[in-house]
């Protein structure tokens, strides 16, 4: 028979504003005790503190069941994990557990993560934080994890985080963070192995979903491998689906299918610098539709966000060595995508003076840029100005395919290319330019090895 712990009976009360923390931990006690089961929820609003799961339990809410968390930070107690890839100290996440199995978050309930307040003193006090603001969850070194059906509001800053996780499965689940809500990330598999993200609706304010595997002061490196995220919906988000920065660990066998993003800043988004190092590599995305988005593709390894970001070893365009501290993108490749009202560029890809972006493919991609395009940087990096109704940016890359792309009213050529080795254009088209040109003059070459066919 299910083993059910229906935090009421253990002195939870609805809609009162008294803290359920210690009668949610003593159900959630009880679970553990019996070998497992599910705690539940009830309808109405209970406000709790972190709360702390343990291996075999369920966390389930009621249609109708909130819970909402305390902006106190003494109802946080301090643990170690990541934040931002460097493992420190840090508050709970208003969900979080450790070294656990089978934990599972399900529902028709909402968590709400109340940040208003967290945001606030980000914003403008931040000395009043003893140490970072919690996540909405997180888990660390946990296997057999799933979140289901719940609707996640308010994040005091990134609201899904599973750190060094295996076996993960978030499905259809509703995230809604403000579009000006600082680090509100969406989903953040970090140095994860077996990710299954599908049919969420995502709107925050910072990427939609982000995959990472640490940065250079990580102690461990751990690989983000074998991601899959299908039949999502993101919204507003600096970047839909965003690899790195943090990814010195290497992020590799990722495939992106079935998703629209809506008013992104950037859509599929691979972004590092020198001193990173490790590998983003065998990515597929496909079947994608983007509209209102700055600039749908982005490869950038001048990145200069983050500590140590603008100092002249990121951002200097003459080669340096290559070391273990160089990042390297390969492999990557777009098919059956379309964009709509692109505001930005087409695309951008620029690689290191010594170590090109390499191995990139796009077929049957489909771009039309906005009639009143608002003008941005397509991505973070020194130097860059800003751009509108550009086609594709390419600087520092190997073995680029274009095949059946079709790049619509845009101005300047459809394909900049600033040194390129082995990059072919097989049956692409320029529709609508602002200037009417021939195909060759589509094509602007810097120090580049073009094959023009079709």
């Amino acid at each position: 028979m299910l083993q059910v712990y229906n935090i009421a009976d253990y002195g939870a009360q609805r809609d009162s504003g008294i803290l359920a923390t210690s009668a949610i931990h003593e159900a959630i006690a009880a679970a553990s005790e019996a070998g497992g089961g599910t705690v539940y929820v009830p309808a109405g609003r209970f406000l709790s503190g972190a709360i702390i799961l343990k291996s075999n339990i369920e966390l389930h809410l009621s249609p109708g069941a909130v819970l909402s968390f305390s902006t106190d930070q003494a109802d946080y107690p301090v643990v170690e994990s990541r934040w931002e890839g460097v493992r420190q100290q840090v508050y709970a996440s208003c969900i979080y557990g450790s070294d656990l199995v089978n934990i599972s978050i399900t529902g028709s309930g909402t968590l709400d993560g109340d940040g208003g307040l967290w945001w606030d003193v980000f914003r403008n006090r931040r000395g009043e934080l003893a140490y970072p603001r919690p996540k909405l969850i997180s888990f660390d070194r946990c296997s057999r994890v799933t979140i289901k059906d719940v609707t996640l509001l308010n994040s005091p800053s990134w609201t899904v985080n599973p750190i060094e996780c295996s076996n993960v499965t978030v499905d259809n689940v509703s995230i809604i963070n403000p579009a000006d809500s600082p680090n509100t990330d969406g989903i953040d598999p970090e140095s994860c192995n077996g990710v299954r993200i599908s049919n969420c609706s995502i709107d925050v304010g910072d990427d939609c979903i982000a995959i990472k595997a640490g940065t250079e002061d990580t102690a461990e490196r751990i690989p983000c491998e074998n991601i899959t995220i299908t039949n999502c919906t993101m919204a507003h988000g600096h970047g839909a689906v965003v690899l790195g920065s943090e990814m010195s660990g290497d992020i590799r066998n990722v495939v992106i299918s079935n998703c629209i993003f809506k008013e992104t800043d950037r859509g599929i988004r691979m972004k590092s610098r020198r001193g990173r190092g490790g590998t983003v590599e065998d990515i597929r995305i496909s079947n994608i539709v983007m509209d209102h988005v700055l600039c749908p593709f982005t490869m950038n390894l001048y990145y200069f966000c983050g500590p140590r970001g603008k100092e002249k070893y990121v951002w200097d365009k003459n080669p340096y060595p290559i070391t273990e501290e160089t990042p390297c993108f390969r492999r990557v490749h777009f098919a059956n995508i379309t964009a709509r009202n692109v505001h930005a560029a087409a695309g951008f890809l620029y690689g290191l003076a010594e170590q090109y972006v390499s191995e990139v493919t796009f077929s049957n991609v489909d771009i039309s840029m906005a009639e009143n395009a608002v003008p941005g940087h397509p991505d973070m990096m020194t130097g860059m100005e800003n751009m509108n109704n550009r086609g594709f940016y390419l600087g520092n890359v190997r073995n680029v395919k274009f095949h059946q792309v079709t790049v619509e009213n845009h101005e300047g050529p459809a394909f900049y290319i600033e040194n390129g080795e082995e990059v072919e254009l097989v049956s692409c088209q320029s529709r609508n330019t602002r200037k009417p040109e021939q195909l060759e003059e589509r094509v602007t070459l810097e120090g580049a090895d073009l094959n023009l066919k079709g």
